[in-house]
């Protein structure tokens, strides 16, 4: 997911996507603890998107 993409939702629909990335990085943490996570790369990039929606949604804040 890139910066531009977030930069063009608004801020519901970004409050909605950290929550579907919340969800997703819960269960890949779930499935790491119990080994059924065949490819363990996609949790950083989890945390990554986490990161980014977060940074977005600062900067939108900061520029009201």
């Amino acid at each position: 997911m890139k910066a531009s993409e977030l930069r063009q939702k608004n801020d519901s629909e970004l409050a909605k996507e950290l929550l579907d990335l919340r969800k997703a990085q819960f269960s890949m943490r779930m499935q790491l603890a119990t080994q059924q996570l065949s490819n363990s790369s996609q949790l950083g990039k989890v945390r990554k998107d986490i990161a980014r929606v977060k940074t977005i949604q600062r900067e939108k804040a900061a520029a009201k």
